[in-house]
């Protein structure tokens, strides 16, 4: 549970690993680094979110390489988030001292964060601050493979083996023999430690303090922003940092997650790389930013889904960060994976996948583009008309739909129903703008596809809309995405028969959700998952959709409390003992968080539109 101010707790290990939960995310719109209740960053990509990760022991402990700095007689330890900012302090106890650690990627005083620019400074900072008794501090500094140091620059200089192109600069208050040292420090004393790999700024001033109070300041101005007054306000503010935290500042876009190949379920398959930029993701994040007060971000994202399909020249599922193609998929078979779970992968197979819901989620968000005050010029309404006018067969053809199945695929009720939402939205901007194309047939046919999704999918036996659209009683949590992508109203008496069917033949107990059976709905993978953490929030948006407030804000709550204590989510959790799964942190259940939390507030309010 998301707690400001949490209690110490021992520090644990499972396989050699720290859980999920005992991780924090820091980061600057460049990349991010996770750092551990126990005072180590086993992860942390350079120079960007999508580039290799420097320090991974996140999926290898013993070879992945790691930026630690602890007490050497370590007994337990708390973190905790400098309020309404990215700046991270994580309190370790020894048996003789108590020490803070503050930690930050730091951006440049005065940064606007509204501003769609780079604001990073490329460095680490970590300060650690004797709060009382005295202690022994070791650091160590070990990027993958190992490396070359040298004294340079009033610090030390380490060149990666496995980045020849790389050239990292840790500079200190306090002498540095190398990337290794123990450090005696006691009550009020401080250890000051800054790790660049940009410019190396070696006549600047070194004041690590100064940078993060510029760095919380900037964090702070962002958060004034913020508009949500509803239910769990402390979780969704933390949301809002946290998905700031995923966006790409300069290019726009947006992680789907920090990390890659966490597994779900531990010794499972499933392990991908989600530090790529799905269409699907910007198009919900748009909805939860907007309505709390972050429109520039929502606008930025919007932009940049629109500048991906236009420069790609055909739609795809994913970009890398900066619009371009994601690299291919690869297995590393020198990392043993998180918890034993091998294999670890680079780059994303499901990047070419046959996707129909593509087409709809492109056009929704050219739709709000258009609603929020932007323009659409001729040649780039020409291609989304194309899209339209795809749409209106594609939902008939197979594909692997949301969940990106790796077998042949089926016809997805949820693709079918995203063709309506590209029809639909075609047709909405088509007569608004009075812009050219098959504008009467697109709305014709949304109007068509929403009558044949209701009685096409409908299984009368299990008294469900079904997975696929040839019906069968098979269910899928995405089907609770329909009424939130205005193809079936929530209240409609099949929906409603829907939401009560996935609530109770995919439960995972206690509010979660599978996404699918598996013995159902085969996905050509070996093995079973977790529970799927956003599907559980798209259920409390159905709940309100149907006018059960009370129920929809019990179960929103119960969501809530899941989060680890400060306020993160990750994918999924192991419904047995309720552990994170899957990467971490998860943009889409963050998203959840906010979107859910807006629409109950607004139910609570008598807000209808």
């Amino acid at each position: 549970m998301h707690d400001p101010d949490p209690p110490f707790r021992p520090v644990g290990r499972r396989k050699g690993y720290l859980p999920l939960e005992d991780l924090g995310l820091i980061g600057d719109g460049a990349t991010t680094a996770l750092v551990g209740l126990d005072g180590s960053i086993p992860w942390m990509c350079l120079p960007r979110f999508d580039d290799d990760p420097v320090f991974c022991a996140l999926l290898d402990h013993a070879r992945g390489g790691h930026f630690t700095l602890t007490p050497e007689d370590l007994t337990e330890a708390r973190q905790r988030y400098e309020p309404d900012t990215g700046v991270l302090t994580t309190e370790l106890r020894g048996t003789t001292g108590l020490v803070r650690i503050t930690d930050a990627l730091v951006v440049r005083s005065g940064a606007d964060l509204t501003d769609d620019v780079p604001a990073d400074r490329a460095q680490l900072v970590r300060r650690a601050v004797v709060v009382n008794g005295h202690v022994r501090l070791r650091m160590e500094l070990e990027p993958r493979g190992g490396g070359r140091a040298r004294s340079l620059f009033s610090g030390v200089e380490v060149r990666p083996s496995r980045r020849p192109d790389l050239r990292l600069h840790l500079r200190s208050n306090r002498p540095l023999d190398g990337p290794h040292g123990t450090y005696d420090l006691r009550q009020g004393e401080h250890l000051d430690l800054v790790l660049s790999w940009g410019r190396f700024h070696r006549h600047h001033r070194f004041d690590a303090e100064a940078m993060l109070s510029a760095t919380a300041d900037a964090w702070r101005r962002w958060m004034r922003h913020f508009t949500y007054d509803g239910p769990q306000e402390p979780l969704v503010r933390r949301a809002a940092v946290t998905l700031k935290l995923c966006d790409d500042w300069t290019n726009g876009s947006l992680v789907a997650a920090a990390t890659s190949s966490l597994p779900a379920p531990i010794g499972g398959i499933r392990n991908w790389d989600y530090r790529y930029a799905w269409i699907r993701d910007a198009a919900f994040a748009v909805f939860a930013l907007r309505r709390i007060g972050f429109a520039n971000e929502a606008d930025a994202f919007l932009g940049w889904v629109l500048d991906a399909f236009e420069y790609s020249g055909h739609p795809r599922i994913m970009y890398a960060l900066d619009g371009s193609p994601v690299p291919d998929e690869m297995e590393d078979a020198e990392l043993e994976g998180y918890q034993r779970s091998a294999p670890v992968r680079w780059g994303n197979g499901a990047a070419d996948q046959r996707q129909h819901d593509i087409y709809g989620e492109i056009l929704d968000c050219a739709d709000q583009w258009l609603l929020s005050g932007g323009d659409v010029r001729p040649p780039l309404w020409a291609s989304l008309a194309r899209l339209a006018d795809t749409a209106q067969q594609a939902w008939r053809q197979p594909d692997q739909g949301i969940w990106e199945v790796r077998n042949e695929g089926r016809v997805f009720t949820y693709s079918a129903g995203m063709c309506q939402v590209a029809l639909d939205r075609a047709a909405t901007i088509g007569e608004r703008l009075g812009l050219p194309g098959n504008v009467a047939g697109w709305r014709a046919s949304a109007e068509e596809l929403r009558g044949i999704i209701l009685e096409r999918a409908w299984d009368e036996k299990a008294r469900t809309l079904s997975a696929h659209l040839d019906g069968g009683g098979a269910l899928d949590a995405s089907l609770l995405a329909l009424p939130l992508r205005q193809v079936v109203p929530a209240d409609h008496p099949r929906m409603v028969a829907t939401a009560a069917a996935v609530a109770e033949r995919l439960s995972a107990g206690d509010g979660l959700l599978y996404r699918y059976l598996h013995e159902e709905s085969p996905d050509g993978l070996a093995g079973d998952e977790g529970a799927f953490v956003l599907c559980s929030f798209w259920l409390v948006d159905n709940l309100i959709g149907q006018g059960r407030i009370d129920e929809a804000e019990e179960l929103y709550g119960s969501l809530c409390a899941r989060a680890s204590p400060l306020g993160l989510l990750s994918e999924q959790i192991d419904p047995s003992t309720g552990a994170f799964m899957g990467n971490f942190p998860q943009a889409f259940s963050h998203i959840g968080i906010t979107a859910s939390g807006v629409n109950l507030a607004r139910a609570k309010a008598g807000v209808t539109a």
